[in-house]
């Protein structure tokens, strides 16, 4: 399974922190690559979103793409 987290909510969260890629991939752990994936629009393994999510201190679920019905 795998999620597409939301560039636009990860966007105004780093927006509101002020950080950059860079900052992001060094506190998640996530590789300079897997970020551009991210805000490429490509899907990434739950626990690479979770990285992301603790790192800018939100739920997961904030972070999540919302499925179109």
């Amino acid at each position: 399974m795998s999620v597409r987290i939301d560039r636009v909510i990860l966007a105004t969260e780093m927006v509101r922190r002020e950080w950059r890629y860079k900052h992001l991939c060094e506190l998640s752990g996530v590789s300079r690559a897997t970020m551009s994936a991210i805000t490429g629009g490509k899907t990434v393994a739950p626990s690479t979103a979770q990285s992301v999510a603790d790192a800018l201190g939100v739920p997961l679920e904030r972070l999540i793409e919302a499925k179109e019905a």
